[in-house]
């Protein structure tokens, strides 16, 4: 397995770095870097975990994050496999805090984009009819180079940085408690649970996995998840849930057992608990 390890991100000849990423699925890794990101799905659909939030995606997620934190779009099973004929598709844009400068976002001019990156450390998910525009205009950044290229990227930053429409991704307060050492053993984790959700996960197999005794491992989740293994596993059946209900191909009760819940009066409570809506609502909300 690849190790999921501090990604750096650097480009020789610009002052920071735009990629059109085209393959079979997204990066399977549980990784951070020390650069902003902003990055837009278009094509693939799958399970988005940042920080400490999971939500399902689709084409059109667009979302803007700090340095440092932990993310990964993980792309459904069915990207992975060989025959399946999918592939996967987004815009992102990488850049540094000083990448015009050291002093460049200190002057007072810039005070806005200042608080913008302080609070982006949660990471921001773009939506209403800003993520559309954003988008767009990622599109159009692809094609400038030289001067044009950082006077479009600061003109989407400054929008971004004075919009209502970019909410928080991350709890208030997350903190990435992750050592580069320590992201092999999160990335089997994560891998283990992506794979295996749909059917019982035990809690001491999981232990074993990571290494630990099972007081250990809940200790060491609980620690740098914010939220138990438990709850882990159950935001990870409810977002695939959630795709389920989006797609209108099964019924509640089909999607109760297809995302790894046993009955359905616990996968309605599960349900409420993470959505604050009922599955019904939630798939009424959508249409």
């Amino acid at each position: 397995m690849k190790l999921a390890l501090r990604k750096s991100i650097e480009n020789q000849v610009a002052s920071f770095t735009m990629q059109e990423l085209t393959a079979p699925h997204f990066d399977p890794n549980w990784h951070f870097h020390p650069h902003y990101q902003l990055f837009t799905v278009e094509e693939g659909t799958g399970t988005r975990f940042i920080g400490d939030n999971i939500q399902p995606f689709e084409p059109g997620d667009t979302v803007f994050l700090g340095p440092n934190i932990p993310h990964l779009w993980r792309s459904d099973p069915a990207y992975f496999q060989t025959s399946s004929g999918l592939s996967t598709k987004g815009i992102v844009v990488y850049f540094t805090e000083d990448f015009l400068g050291n002093d460049f976002f200190k002057r007072p001019e810039m005070h806005g984009l200042q608080s913008f990156f302080t609070d982006a450390t949660r990471g921001y998910e773009i939506t209403g009819v800003l993520k559309s525009q954003i988008r767009e205009r990622m599109h159009k950044l692809l094609q400038a180079s030289g001067f044009q290229a950082i006077l479009q990227l600061l003109s989407i930053l400054d929008e971004l940085a004075h919009a209502e429409e970019c909410q928080p991704i991350a709890s208030l307060g997350y903190v990435n408690t992750h050592k580069v050492s320590e992201t092999e053993r999160m990335q089997k984790v994560h891998d283990y649970v992506l794979d295996h959700f749909r059917q019982e996960i035990r809690l001491d197999e999981m232990a074993s996995l990571a290494g630990m005794s099972p007081s250990a491992f809940c200790r060491y989740f609980k620690t740098r998840t914010n939220r138990t293994f438990s709850e882990f596993v159950s935001e990870v059946r409810i977002g695939y849930a959630c795709k389920l209900l989006i797609e209108g191909k099964f019924t509640i009760t089909q999607i109760c057992y297809e995302s790894g819940f046993n009955t359905i009066s616990n996968f309605n409570r599960q349900f409420k608990e993470i959505t604050t809506l009922t599955p019904a609502q939630y798939q009424k909300a959508y249409q």
